[in-house]
């Protein structure tokens, strides 16, 4: 599985808002993803951001996720401080081939979006039989029962 954390348009967008909106955070949404058993999970921060507000996309291997966060407060509203981050924001990660992207799912919950892939066949361990040519399995079993008769 790859990652891809560096994304140079995203990141010059990210420091173009910082820049042009001062110092009110980072519109990256913090993750975690981690292998579970025969599935890929990845779990992205979204506080405050409701379901019809977030999009998740594949194309190939890539992942995007979209989301929107409004503000809370009217526009007849006082603002005395904003420190929460609004407006649009997205994250991408690249998969490698040993992701399943046809069987992916989504589930947002308590302002945690988690993406669920399955590891695809060709990446899953597998038992190899061992087979060998019948003369040597008789020979093996013939020494051990010569062995048993012995003592």
């Amino acid at each position: 599985m790859t990652l891809m954390r560096f994304d140079p348009f995203r990141d010059l967008e990210r420091l173009t808002d910082q820049v042009l909106a001062g110092s009110r955070g980072t519109r990256a949404m913090p993750m975690e993803a981690f292998r579970r058993g025969d599935e890929f999970i990845v779990a992205l921060d979204l506080p405050g951001v409701d379901r019809e507000e977030v999009e998740v996309t594949v194309e190939r291997n890539v992942v995007t996720v979209r989301a929107r966060r409004h503000p809370l407060r009217r526009e007849d509203e006082e603002l005395l401080v904003d420190e929460r981050v609004q407006g649009e924001f997205s994250r991408q990660f690249f998969l490698g081939d040993n992701l399943d992207t046809k069987r992916l799912s989504a589930d947002l919950e308590r302002g945690v979006l988690t993406l669920r892939f399955a590891v695809a066949e060709t990446s899953r361990p597998r038992k190899v039989e061992i087979t060998g040519r019948a003369e040597e399995s008789r020979a093996i079993e013939a020494d051990t029962h010569d062995k048993a008769n012995a003592q």
